[in-house]
């Protein structure tokens, strides 16, 4: 039985407004966020799910709405935790704490989380919607680094270097039969 999965990294968010969990996307990103409906309107998509984060939510959620169709929230979605806070890391820190997380899978900055426990949180949640939505057409309102952590846990190949090539929004339809993980291909251009 085959199984579709569709990663849709969020659209570009202002950093310097609300907190992780509430900010919301930029004009861009709203704009953005319509071109993904377009493009995903056609893939008759039956489920969609979110990291509680709002620009991930509202990156997918007028595509919903649109095919009548609600989007549940899980917790253990969200974002990597880099930091302790709502204080962003700057993009000089973040960059240096990739280049160690993959290094060491188990490095964290004191308070926040490693690559290993965020990919095994976010894991635990898309084999439950493998098992759960066999056959279905599932599309998963997302971020970079757990992104890219989920996509890793099936295929090598998509690690840091893959991380830091992704755009923001973007979409990758992963392909799996049963729970193996057969194709992934781009669906933004």
């Amino acid at each position: 039985m085959i199984t579709y999965i569709y990663m849709v990294r969020h659209g570009e968010s202002p950093k310097t407004e609300g907190t992780e969990r509430t900010r919301g996307l930029t004009e861009k990103g709203k704009q953005d966020s319509e071109r993904i409906g377009k493009i995903l309107h056609k893939e008759e998509i039956d489920l969609f799910v979110s990291s509680p984060y709002q620009r991930a939510i509202l990156t997918i959620k007028d595509l919903g709405t649109d095919l009548g169709k609600e989007v549940f929230v899980f917790e253990d979605l969200k974002e990597r935790v880099f930091s302790q806070g709502d204080t962003p890391l700057s993009d000089h820190e973040l960059q240096s704490c990739l280049s160690r997380s993959y290094s060491n899978p188990d490095y964290a900055l004191t308070g926040a989380e490693s690559n290993n426990v965020c990919q095994k949180r976010a894991i635990t949640v898309l084999k439950q919607l493998l098992n759960t939505y066999a056959g279905k057409k599932i599309v998963i309102g997302t971020h970079g680094a757990v992104m890219t952590l989920m996509m890793g846990y099936y295929d090598k190949r998509f690690d840091l270097d893959f991380l830091l090539h992704t755009t923001k929004p973007d979409i990758y339809r992963m392909k799996f039969l049963r729970n193996e993980l057969v194709e992934v291909k781009r669906l933004w251009e």
